[in-house]
């Protein structure tokens, strides 16, 4: 399965000309339950609810949205209600046991696996009623999921190694498909906030890139009620230097060869000191004049804001890159298998030259001379980054149609 076939899909599902009939014949209000939110350490979590929201708004607009969330900080909730007033959050067993009763679809939001198996499976066996999956990854076989992915409505991977793994896990459900991460439709902003930090460090529009770099494994040990991982740790530290090299090969060449800057920011909360010792700290007195290093975490609205204003990004992140595509701005993306193979999703949108796999060195030559093109020549990247948006946008409109139809049967 390929761009092209995913392209001329359009013609089996007729195309979103359909839905608004779909629309008017339905008799009362449909209720969408949303069982997402899965942490809040990091704005790739985060982004997940917010983008998926803001496609049921757009595509659904009549329908009632009820989300079913892990523990939210106060700060992301805020600033969920802030975007969505009419957003109803269920929390204890009442308001979820109600929210059930009342709904008549679940969807799983997207996440690195099926999340939250368990309370698809409560849904199914208590209510009865239809549910589907929004964007995933599928890392590993299990019997239970395989047979719970099989009796949903509709799977949409977020990549398409995903995809094939679920056919040959024996995953059986009726449509399984190729559905972006919904991070890539987030359109929160906090343009106040970027602004300020911007303007503070001498960071113009257009004048700077962003990168975002991380150890093979979140050391949650350190932000959380974790406890110590030591295997863990160890692989981090073997791999720290091998995989923050290039990145800080990259930061030298565009320092170097051109007129930007580059800002270090974090997509998780451990991730500002990982720049620091890793990338600000060993750079060349020369280069590091002209790198700004962030060190307090933040939300997905400033974030999206703050690259909104950039030339692009480089990281060995994944969410940062998604909310970037999503709105046309370069990205660049890094990826090795402790990841799992959401990476890959970048082939699947087209921007198969903009992924390098770490763990092949043949690959890692390349990321300095990709990072530099793209700062060198910003209109190139951006028609690049645009034509990949596009496509996002088209897969978001057609998995959302068949949301539609699942919804009025």
């Amino acid at each position: 399965m390929n761009r092209r076939t995913f392209l001329t899909s359009s013609a089996v599902l007729a195309g979103w000309a359909a839905v608004p009939r779909l629309l008017a014949s339905w008799k009362r209000t449909r209720r969408i339950l949303l069982r997402s939110s899965w942490q809040t350490v990091n704005i790739g979590d985060v982004a997940h609810t917010p983008g998926v929201l803001t496609l049921l708004e757009r595509y659904l607009p009549d329908t009632e949205i009820y989300l079913w969330p892990n523990p939210l900080g106060q700060d992301v909730e805020d600033m969920l209600r802030r975007r969505f007033p009419k957003l109803k959050i269920v929390r204890t067993e009442e308001e979820i046991a109600r929210a059930m009763d009342e709904c008549d679809f679940l969807l799983h939001g997207s996440g690195p696996w099926l999340v939250a198996w368990e309370n698809v499976t409560q849904w199914r066996n208590d209510t009865g009623k239809p549910y589907g999956v929004y964007g995933i990854t599928f890392p590993t076989i299990s019997p239970a999921v395989v047979e719970l992915l099989s009796g949903a409505d509709f799977v949409f991977f977020r990549d398409t190694v995903s995809l094939n793994l679920a056919r040959e896990s024996g995953v059986k459900c009726p449509i399984m498909e190729f559905g972006p991460d919904g991070a890539f439709a987030i359109d929160l902003r906090d343009d106040q906030a970027a602004t300020a930090f911007l303007d503070a460090h001498g960071l113009e529009q257009g004048k700077f890139l962003c990168c975002l770099s991380r150890l093979r494994f979140t050391p949650y040990w350190r932000i959380r009620n974790t406890p110590f991982d030591q295997a863990r740790h160890e692989r981090n530290e073997q791999m720290k230097e091998h995989d923050h090299a290039p990145l800080r090969e990259a930061i030298c060449m565009v320092i170097r060869q051109t007129d930007l800057k580059v800002l270090l920011c974090p997509e998780d909360s451990t991730q500002m000191a990982v720049g620091k010792e890793m990338i600000l700290d060993r750079l060349p007195d020369d280069v590091k004049s002209r790198v700004v290093w962030r060190e307090k975490f933040w939300l997905p609205d400033e974030a999206l804001s703050t690259y909104l204003r950039s030339a692009g990004i480089f990281s060995s992140e994944m969410h940062s890159p998604i909310m970037c595509i999503g709105h046309g701005v370069p990205a660049i993306v890094c990826r090795w298998a402790e990841q799992t193979s959401k990476g890959y999703m970048w082939r699947d949108i087209g921007l198969d030259d903009w992924l390098f796999d770490m763990d092949k060195e043949d690959e890692i030559p390349g990321i300095a001379p990709a990072v530099l093109a793209m700062a060198k020549d910003p209109a190139a990247a951006r028609t690049k980054a645009e034509r990949a948006r596009r496509f996002v946008n088209q897969r978001q409109s057609e998995t959302m149609a068949i949301l539609a139809r699942c919804l009025n049967k």
